[in-house]
Order: structure tokens, then C-alpha cells, then sequence
């Protein structure tokens, strides 16, 4: 208890002087602050703004619009999530669950102060004895259940990206290398623990109305404070991967390739992935492209594959082998790659699902994405991403049995527009280029519709673009919001209204 009263007079040292990240907590939150912190686990942490604690907790992969919070509570178990959820909704005070932070929607700068709930403890695998499912808990990063299921000689559907939570990308779908064999992240789900908003602890899982909403909807409904899975044996432990690098002006010879060769129209093969980036490198004077073309269970791509692509005239091919652990390295999301630092760089992403290349736009916006890149640009870092996986375990789920609702498309691409912070007018220029990219991207569709990516999204997008067109999705999902969160504690990340 000595550690919990150090904490609760800092606590009111600190609150009753101005609040350090946007409005006071309140006087009578402040007063019953060692009520909370008695009822915490000794594993448990809070942590005040200037500590390093509090920074190593809040600091988020995107400064632009990033929440404020004014006081970090890193729990030790589920129950300090019960605890700080009652204690928060009992005084009214905004809160939000903190993972990966790698969510940079910018409705998250609507909470302008407020408790942040970290989840960095609540992380572990553990493999069920029948070895068909595994609960992971709701703080474990991607790479964890990665390597842990590996060692195991298993595997499940998780995030990409190496430096992301398992339950951010879940929550909205989750798209990953495995989902042509498995489906999404979200369809392996068997039941979760969850907080609701009344700081309720529920075992849910497809029995629940509520089980819809969390797979895909998710971060609407709850805190998912650990997961249980499903789990697959290891079929091939070998990948390839061959690194194409291109000049500009093959944009169309390339994307038309990728149509006839690899995405045909939803049906690439489902141990294959296209892969590419644009970004601009010292000894080019514009953007180039790396094209990946990534294949399971082989130690060299096969040329059916490989060849549309070397008639095309690439400037460098590389091709290596590995396993399914080196496939982040490869594409430059590892833990020690650049899109895992927190550098206090401003990350806005514009997502858009598409259902085949379009060469016509995809020259368009090359050619405006090489002109707000050059180097005198603040945008010169940025990087343009085009993730194209199989898509059968996707579309064999059936579409209305989850929350997510773009089950239908092939394509998920994003600009991300990387800059140093430096004010609203900026903030807007990048905006305006990302919106003008999207909107190019999204004429050469001929769609009606703007599908996007919730993970990804910017924030302007509407809920409909977040969680489907569909009436019914809309009502459905309105209504489980009112019932499960009436007062609307959890709609700071793409609130579903």
C-alpha cells in the first residue's frame, strides 16, 4: 500500500495544478483517487504526465490528433480494467484502452483528456491441451503469438505488421498473410473476456448478440482483456519472397500484370501474395517501386509468377528464402524497421478497398504522388502501400455473420503521408493530398461505394465506409451500440454513429 499512497499524493500534487494534456479530472475524481488505487492489483502501475512511465505507455505511432490523457493506468490483471472502467464512468471521465498505439484514426483526438487503460501487462499465450485453440491476452503484441504458436508448431491468423497488438487489428477485421487459408483475424475468435461500459466482465462468445458487433466493430463495444482462438498445424514451415524494384514509368505495365497474374479478378492463388511499395530512395529522382511477390511452401517463387513480371524490365530482382517469421523483415514491418518507431511523426493513412488495379489511376496517382514527395516536400518520406492477399478464406465466411462488411473486395491500399508536426495548416495540406489520392483511386474504380479499411482510416470517412453500406449493418449496429453502451464510453475510435 506504501506504492499506491506515493502514487495518489502525486496524483493530487499533479491535479491540482493545471492538468499537464487538457482538462482537470475533476475535484471529486481527484479526491477519490486512493480509492482506485486500493482496489488495483499489486501489479498494477500509474503513471503521471513527465514520468517515464506515462511516456513509454502513451506515446503513439501518429502524433497528429493522438488523444490526451492525463493520467496512465498500466494494469496488472482484467479485474484493474473493471476497477478503472467503474471508476471512470462513475465520475464521468473520458477513458481509452492503450495497446500497440498504432491506431491513428484522428477521432481519437476527440478525447482531450481523460484515463488511459494500458494493456502492455495483460500479455501471454497459452495453447490449449487439445492444441485446437490458444487465449491470448488482450495486451499481447502480434509477434508473441507469432513466435509462441510457432515454437509449438502452430499457427494463426494474426496482424502483419510486427509491432502491432494481436487484438487492434482483430478487433477491426485483421487482415493477414494466413487469411487465404483461414480468414480473417476476426473469424478465428472463439470467445473473449470483455469490460463493457458499465465496467462489467462478460465471457461472451457466438451465443452473444453482442459477438457480431466484436469482430470488426469492436473497439465500439468493449475491452477485450484476453481471446480464445483458433489454432492450425504448421503445413510448410518454407517461404519465398522475390523483390522486384521498378522505375516510374512501368506503373501501368506492372498493375495490369498484377491483374492477369496474381489478383485474377479474386482468385489468386491462396499461398500467394502481392505486395508493393512507393517511396523515394537517394539515387532516384522519383519514386520507385518494390513489388513483392511472396509464395508459401517453396524456397524460390515459381517463375509462372515471376516471369510477367522480369519481361516488365525491373532494375533490381531479388529473390530469398526463409521461413513464415522472416516474411515481416522482409517487407519492412519488423520490430526494428522504420514503421515501428514511435518518432513523434504525424502518420495520416487513406485507405481504400479496391477489387482489381486500375492502370489508368494507378498512373495518376503516381504521377501526383511523385510530385508531393519531392524533396523539398515535408512529405518526401512518405510511403504509398498496396497489400494484396488471397482473399478465399475471406469470402468462404459467410458475409452477414460478422460486423466486418467488405468481404467482397481483393485490394487494401494506402498512401501514408509521414511528416514532422508543424501546425493546422499542414495538417490540412496533408488531408487535402491524402483525400485527393483516395478520390483518384476511387473514380478509377467505377464503384459507388468508398470501401475502407477501418484500421487504417483517417477519420473523415463515414461509418458507412467503416462498417458497410447495408442498411441492416447500420441498424443492427446502432442498435447494439444503445444497448451495450448507451452513454457512448467507448466512440472515440470510428464511432459507429
Amino acid at each position: 500500500m506504501r506504492w499506491f499512497r506515493t502514487q495518489v499524493l502525486a496524483v493530487l500534487a499533479a491535479w491540482t495544478l493545471t492538468a499537464a494534456c487538457g482538462q482537470s479530472l475533476g475535484i471529486e475524481a481527484i479526491s477519490e483517487m486512493s480509492t482506485l488505487a486500493a482496489k488495483l492489483s499489486p501489479q498494477a502501475r500509474i503513471y503521471l504526465p513527465g514520468s517515464s512511465g506515462f511516456s513509454q505507455t502513451s506515446q503513439r505511432w501518429s502524433a497528429l490528433q493522438a488523444p490526451q490523457v492525463n493520467i496512465s493506468v498500466a494494469v496488472g490483471t482484467e479485474d484493474d480494467v473493471v476497477e478503472t472502467v467503474k471508476f471512470a464512468s462513475k465520475y464521468n471521465l473520458p477513458f481509452l484502452a492503450y495497446n500497440g498505439v498504432h491506431g491513428s484514426v484522428t477521432t481519437l483526438g476527440r478525447m482531450d483528456y481523460g484515463i488511459e487503460i494500458y494493456l502492455g501487462q495483460l500479455s501471454n499465450v497459452e495453447i490449449a491441451s487439445d492444441n485446437r485453440t490458444a487465449t491470448i491476452g488482450g495486451g499481447t503484441m502480434s509477434k508473441l503469438v507469432t513466435d509462441t504458436l510457432w515454437e509449438a508448431g502452430k499457427q494463426t491468423v494474426t496482424g502483419t505488421c510486427e509491432c502491432v497488438s494481436y487484438m487492434g487489428p482483430a478487433l477491426g477485421g485483421g487482415h493477414g498473410w494466413l487469411q487465404g487459408h483461414h480468414g480473417l483475424i476476426a473469424d478465428q475468435f472463439v470467445s473473449m473476456r470483455v469490460v463493457l461500459a458499465d465496467g462489467s466482465l462478460k465471457t461472451i462468445d457466438s451465443k452473444s448478440d453482442l459477438w457480431w458487433a466484436m469482430k470488426g466493430a469492436g473497439h465500439n463495444f468493449g475491452i477485450v482483456t484476453s481471446i480464445t482462438v483458433k489454432i492450425y498445424d504448421l503445413e510448410h514451415t518454407n517461404w519465398a519472397i522475390e523483390t522486384l524494384m521498378y522505375t516510374g514509368d512501368k506503373v501501368e505495365a506492372i498493375y495490369q500484370a498484377a491483374n492477369d497474374y496474381l489478383v485474377k479478378n479474386g482468385s489468386q492463388a491462396v499461398d500467394v501474395v502481392n505486395w508493393s511499395y512507393w517511396f523515394r530512395i537517394p539515387d532516384q529522382d522519383k519514386p520507385v517501386i518494390a513489388f513483392y511477390i511472396i509464395q508459401e511452401g517453396v524456397t524460390a517463387v515459381d517463375s509462372k509468377y515471376t516471369k510477367p513480371f522480369h519481361d516488365i524490365g525491373p532494375f533490381s530482382i531479388e529473390p530469398v528464402s526463409g521461413t513464415y517469421r522472416d516474411l515481416a523483415g522482409w517487407t519492412g514491418i519488423s520490430l526494428d524497421s522504420t514503421p515501428c518507431q514511435k518518432a513523434g511523426l504525424s502518420n495520416p493513412r487513406f485507405p481504400i478497398y479496391l477489387e482489381t488495379y486500375n492502370p489508368m489511376a494507378q498512373r495518376q496517382v503516381y504521377d501526383f504522388f511523385q510530385s508531393i514527395t519531392q524533396a523539398a516536400s515535408p512529405f518526401a518520406n512518405s510511403l504509398f502501400m498496396f497489400e494484396g492477399y488471397s482473399t478465399r478464406g475471406v469470402k468462404a465466411v459467410d458475409d452477414s455473420s460478422a460486423a466486418y462488411a467488405f468481404r467482397g473486395d481483393n485490394l487494401l491500399i494506402a498512401p501514408l503521408l509521414q511528416y514532422q508536426p508543424n501546425g493546422p495548416d499542414l495538417d490540412n495540406l496533408a488531408a487535402k493530398y491524402g483525400n485527393q489520392i483516395r478520390t483518384l483511386l476511387y473514380q478509377g474504380s467505377k464503384r459507388e461505394e468508398l470501401h475502407t479499411y477501418v484500421n487504417y482510416a483517417y477519420g473523415d470517412e463515414s461509418p458507412k465506409s467503416w462498417y458497410g453500406y447495408e442498411q441492416w449493418r447500420q441498424d443492427k449496429l446502432k442498435a447494439l451500440k444503445s444497448k451495450y453502451d448507451p452513454n457512448g464510453r467507448f466512440s472515440f475510435y470510428a464511432p459507429v454513429a
